[in-house]
């Protein structure tokens, strides 16, 4: 009776890969706004499947990433200024995410309304500001690795510091 008793508060707490999805897909603070990862997501920054192998402490210097090198700063001819990450050109324009919005919104922008564009370097990857605690960077880099190579590997919040 007593193994039924703790199976059932084993059950009852979620894992560790379940929190970090949860994190993964809050659409207020995790990465599902802008990253995509097993078809889930919006594709603004790179797909993060293929990071999934490698260690936490990596995995969380890019979480915690200040870099901004795809990130840029739009000025259009109308005055319009913001923060963007470019996609693809094609006849009708310029696909931009603008990310001043959250979740960042799909702007196509005819290339003669674009007074310029320039490397940003105030725009900062929303982590980095310190919205996530080291336990939840631990949890949603388990469920990264979890995603991308199906192991079930529990992150320590020591080795994500």
């Amino acid at each position: 009776m007593i193994w039924i008793v703790l199976l059932m508060a084993q059950a009852a707490v979620p894992s560790q890969t379940d929190r970090g999805q949860a994190v993964f897909m809050d659409s207020q603070k995790g990465c599902v706004t802008c990253h995509a990862l097993k078809g889930q997501g919006t594709a603004v920054g790179p797909d993060l499947t293929g990071i999934g192998r490698l260690a936490p402490a990596a995995i969380a210097m890019g979480v915690r990433s200040t870099a901004t090198q795809y990130v840029q700063n739009v000025t259009l001819k109308s005055g319009q200024f913001f923060p963007a990450m470019p996609g693809k050109k094609d006849e009708k324009g310029l696909s931009l995410y603008d990310l001043s919005k959250m979740p960042p919104e799909l702007q196509v922008v005819p290339q003669s309304d674009i007074a310029s564009m320039s490397g940003s370097d105030k725009w900062r990857h929303p982590p980095a500001s310190g919205k996530l605690t080291d336990q939840e960077i631990a949890d949603v880099i388990a469920y990264v690795r979890y995603a991308a190579t199906g192991t079930k590997k529990a992150v320590d919040p020591g080795e994500v510091k």
